[in-house]
């Protein structure tokens, strides 16, 4: 009953944290153009910044996801998710303040530094303990409404910024943002993997103002022994087959997911004159569709078809949708488009089933962060590889041939190589948990 407790605070978590991340999305790229090119449809400047950005925070958390994942294991969940719930707050409080080309400026170095740390630690910690939490046959069900929860999120974050000003819309944010992290230290219940392994980071005698030096330099050690090393992530990944091909599957469905988020909204405003307006009815549309599909369709279809197989529908509907958006000819194909994500939903829950599957409970915080940081590494790739040939060719008038939407092909192509990929996981008994769990919670 109390696991059950503890679940649905995560989800009031998740959905109040959420809600904060997703509301200013439509609101950034007219707050970026105005910043940076006030009163211009295209902007290169603007996308390679972007492209940057999301470059050095993908670099930032290849390093952190793992290591956070890690000390999870060690320290308890909650413990770690305050940090990045607490650092959310600070770059979305400066453009609540204001929005002038100065402060977006501070908005942009802050959420480099900060997003390192923060970008998919809060989602790849709560997986975590949801598996801490729910029984192996049950935990696909429970990815896809913990990732249900965070569509439900999106479609009230958006749906309230096509009604909010800009400045109202970041100013929400930060509230909510801030409300998430009371909110998450007041009632969430740790996740508690094993008495052994739940030290807490500040202990009895520092509250009590007593620090002991031996003990202090055992924790260091300690600590340093918590960062996985190389030897350890390649051990992780010759742990199972199904285990490597779900790695691959990872990096080019994130490759691919944020090649077209990164190059979208510039895309969509510069070929149809797109605002925020028009861009939070599309993000409605695709987290209604995504919500729907989560909690209603995804717990009956995830029993019955396995996750592989549902993980190999969802990327062929995320390969179709980014094909449309591509060659989307007029204004209602992206709206059309927006729906297909009823079924390319699918696809992120099942891959951390299929992971969560292939080690013990004592070493779920580290495959998630490895997970987490195979999408991270894709997040360094993708904007190097997709930023360029948005920015400086099909968006720019000197194109070499007329295709605004070749980058997104290209972004669909990649999407196409993670289908295919998947269709060679096969179904595989899970590990033994406790075989696996007693051994790692003893060696700890």
């Amino acid at each position: 009953m109390e696991k059950l407790s503890g679940l649905r605070h995560l989800f009031m978590t998740i959905f109040l944290h959420s809600f904060a991340t997703f509301m200013v999305i439509p609101a950034i790229t007219d707050v970026t153009m105005a910043a940076l090119c006030p009163g211009k449809e295209e902007c290169s400047v603007a996308i390679y910044l972007s492209g940057f950005q999301q470059a050095i925070i993908g670099l930032g958390s290849l390093v952190m996801m793992p290591l956070v994942g890690n000390l999870s294991d060690k320290y308890g969940r909650k413990a770690l998710l305050t940090v990045p719930m607490t650092l959310t707050i600070i770059p979305l409080a400066i453009l609540a303040y204001s929005r002038t080309r100065s402060f977006f400026y501070a908005y942009y170095v802050l959420k480099i530094l900060t997003a390192m740390f923060c970008e998919g630690t809060v989602h790849c910690l709560s997986l975590a303990y949801v598996a801490d939490n729910v029984p192996e046959g049950r935990r696909v069900s429970t990815f896809g409404i913990l990732s249900g929860i965070g569509s439900c999120a999106f479609v009230c974050g958006t749906l309230s910024t096509r009604f909010l000003s800009t400045a109202s819309t970041f100013q929400v944010a930060t509230a909510m943002a801030m409300l998430s992290a009371v909110y998450m230290r007041i009632f969430l219940p740790d996740s508690i993997i094993n008495d052994n392994l739940s030290a807490p980071i500040l202990s009895q005698g520092k509250l009590d103002g007593i620090v002991n030096p031996d003990e202090e330099s055992d924790k260091k050690m300690q600590m340093f022994k918590t960062m996985p090393s190389i030897e350890d992530m390649l051990a992780l990944l010759k742990s199972s087959l199904t285990f490597s091909q779900a790695a691959i599957v990872s990096f080019f469905s994130n490759l691919s997911d944020v090649g077209l988020h990164a190059s979208l909204l510039y895309y969509l405003k510069a070929r149809f004159h797109f605002n925020k307006d028009q861009f939070a009815d599309l993000m409605v549309i695709t987290g209604v569709a995504g919500t729907i599909s989560q909690l209603l369709l995804m717990p009956v279809l995830a029993p019955a078809l396995g996750e592989e197989r549902l993980l190999a529908i969802g990327l062929f509907f995320s390969c179709a949708h980014m094909f449309f958006y591509s060659i989307a000819w007029s204004v209602w194909v992206p709206y059309a488009a927006a729906v297909f994500s009823l079924f390319y939903v699918f696809s992120q829950p099942c891959i951390r089933s299929i992971v969560s599957k292939q080690v013990g409970p004592c070493e779920q915080g580290k495959a998630q962060g490895f997970i987490s940081g195979i999408g991270s590494f894709a997040n360094v790739a993708s904007p190097l590889i997709f930023s360029p040939l948005t920015a400086a060719l099909f968006l720019s008038e000197g194109a070499p041939f007329y295709f605004p939407g070749f980058s997104i092909m290209c972004v669909g192509f990649a999407s196409m190589i993670a289908f295919f990929q998947s269709l060679m996981i096969r179904a595989v008994p899970p590990i033994s948990s406790q075989r696996v769990g007693n051994y790692n919670c003893m060696e700890a």
